[in-house]
């Protein structure tokens, strides 16, 4: 295991899984952004219609815990919104994608080794988010629980309502909320764009809006800066 520059683990499974996943989408002719990849100038990015952002271990605290709750994140981007979303867990056997235009997200279990891809596409159980009831869930990071995140819980509470705290690791959050276990992921803490696309994508696929919190404008991809600021995801469907 190495260390990274911003003090994040980086453990042999990073890479090779980026390997794995860039080796594949060569075939497509579009270009990627990972966090594995050599991070390109803006210059260089910022003419392009379409691309790939890839997070090949998300939650690599969790993977080197091995409580399960990481995942691979790929999204297609076009114009800077995500257009296509999956994120698969292989430690807990599932797979969700979405494709934003048609509205719809999915969920499908992986029952064996091989699993084709149209297998999944026919099999997969579409999911759908849940209203807020008298219960408000919001899903937290295990890592990431800092002052802010609980003035955010405290105004929830002052509008009368019970709130409960889901924590769960890396973008299976965005996850939980698409199939309808939390109503609210506030994340004041950093992030880069490798973590909320595929999340993003899942989430806008089934009424989600994934707005920064100061801007109240939706996350854009491949910007300058590929660190989000403090970001809110919330149903409006």
């Amino acid at each position: 295991m190495e260390i990274k520059a911003d003090a994040s683990p980086l453990t042999i499974a990073d890479k090779r899984a980026n390997d794995v996943i860039n080796g594949y989408l060569k075939s497509t002719v579009l270009p990627v952004i990972s966090e594995e990849n050599l991070e390109l100038p803006f210059e260089e990015r910022k003419n392009w219609d379409r691309c790939w952002i890839v997070d090949p271990l998300d939650g690599t605290k969790e993977f080197i815990k091995r409580n399960g709750e990481f995942t691979v994140n790929i999204a297609l981007v076009s114009e800077g919104k995500p257009e296509i979303g999956v994120i698969y867990a292989p430690a807990l056997d599932v797979i969700y994608f979405s494709l934003v235009s048609e509205k719809k997200a999915f969920k499908f279990h992986i029952t064996a080794e091989a699993v084709d891809a149209t297998e999944i596409i026919k099999s997969a159980r579409e999911i759908h988010p849940k209203k807020v009831s008298n219960a408000i869930k919001i899903v937290g990071s295990r890592s990431h629980m800092n002052e802010e995140t609980l003035k955010f819980i405290k105004e929830l509470k002052s509008a009368e309502k019970e709130v409960q705290v889901v924590s769960i690791g890396s973008s299976l959050k965005f996850c939980l909320l698409a199939e309808g276990e939390a109503h609210y992921y506030p994340r004041f803490g950093p992030t880069m764009e490798w973590d909320t696309e595929a999340g993003q994508a899942i989430c806008e696929a089934v009424g989600f809006t994934c707005k920064f919190s100061h801007s109240g404008k939706s996350i854009q991809y491949n910007r300058e800066n590929l660190r989000n600021d403090n970001f809110v995801v919330s149903y409006e469907g």
